[in-house]
Parts: structure tokens; C-alpha cells; sequence
């Protein structure tokens, strides 16, 4: 019998679920409606549920993940929240005070068939909203960010960490944009 995730070393892990790239799926819009309603049973009143990531992106390449922000209201405790998730099928992957990440769909031989990353937040902890809807409205600029994933896909494959890391500048830069903290500059 092989080891449990839980006695994994990052590493093991990494080799395990390696980094995958993907042509956009429609499915993956339903893949979260379907989850989304699973999660409103689990959650206390007030939070707020959104796809984000690359496969809430129309037309890019992306990992066959789909990934969801869960915000909730700053009384509620998010230990007690992740609790419940890990008690309906999520395992906790990391904890802070103010955020929690965990998943679904992870299993000892690999993959399931459907695998989502949960970030869960308290209310305004969103930048991935205003980086997926600045894709979404800037299509050139969302094959910009799938030409940057795809040359790093290869490189960083059993790396999550450093491939997260070398997508850094360009997410953080069109976050800003979104969010109108930088002045866009006319092309001239």
C-alpha cells in the first residue's frame, strides 16, 4: 500500500500531480455551477462563491483545475469553515490567519476526474476577481498570460511553487490594471 497524501513530501507530491496545461474546456464553467451549489449547503449565510483561475478565462490554455474563492464575513471563523469543508470532502492543503486553501479531487494514485482548489477568505480578499475579469475583457492580453504559462508549463512541471512564482510579475501588473491603481499608457 502506498503512502497517504498526508505523509507526502512537497516533492512526492509535485511528482504525483504534476503540472498539466489544457485547450479551454467548457465543461469547467459547469464543473463549478455543479460545485457551487454543493458548497452554498455547507456555508454560512453571507458568503460570497466565485470561479477564478485560468478556467474561468474564455479561450486560454489552462490547468484542468477549476478553481473557486469562497469569501465570508469577517465574524465568521474560517477554521470552523474549513472544518466543515474537510468534513464534506476537502482536504485543508494550508492555513494562515487570514486565508485557507484547500482541495478536492486529489487522491494517492493521481488525479480524479474533477479537481478544484478552494481558496477560502474573508470579504474583499479578491484580487483574482479583478485579474480574471481584466483577461476576460483583454482577450490579447489573456493570450499574453497563456503564451507565459505554456513556456513555463515544461520547465516547472513537478514545481508548483516556482511556476506560481514566474507568473508573479505579470499577474500582479494586470491586477493593478484592473484594479486602476497604475495608468494604462496608449500603444503608439
Amino acid at each position: 500500500m502506498g503512502k497517504k497524501l498526508s505523509e507526502m513530501t512537497l516533492e512526492e507530491l509535485w511528482q504525483l500531480f504534476p503540472i498539466i496545461l489544457t485547450e479551454h474546456n467548457a465543461c469547467w464553467k459547469d464543473c463549478y455551477a455543479e460545485e457551487a451549489a454543493n458548497l452554498e449547503i455547507l456555508l454560512p449565510k453571507g458568503s460570497i462563491i466565485t470561479h477564478i483561475g485560468s478556467t474561468a478565462v474564455k479561450g486560454i490554455w489552462a490547468k484542468p483545475i477549476v478553481d473557486i474563492l469562497v469569501e465570508v464575513v469577517k465574524n465568521i471563523n474560517l477554521t470552523d469553515v474549513a472544518v466543515t469543508l474537510q468534513n464534506n470532502g476537502w482536504i485543508k492543503m494550508s492555513e494562515s490567519e487570514q486565508r485557507i486553501s484547500l482541495n478536492k479531487g486529489y487522491a494517492e494514485k493521481g488525479f480524479a476526474e474533477k479537481v478544484f482548489h478552494l481558496h477560502l477568505r474573508y470579504i474583499g480578499d479578491n484580487d483574482e476577481i479583478y485579474f480574471r475579469d481584466y483577461l476576460n475583457a483583454h482577450p490579447e492580453i489573456a493570450k499574453e498570460y497563456e503564451t507565459l504559462k505554456l513556456k513555463l508549463w515544461k520547465n516547472f512541471e513537478h514545481d508548483r511553487d516556482a511556476y506560481t512564482s514566474a507568473k508573479g510579475e505579470f499577474v500582479a501588473k494586470y491586477t493593478a490594471l484592473a484594479k486602476g491603481s497604475l495608468k494604462i499608457e496608449e500603444k503608439k
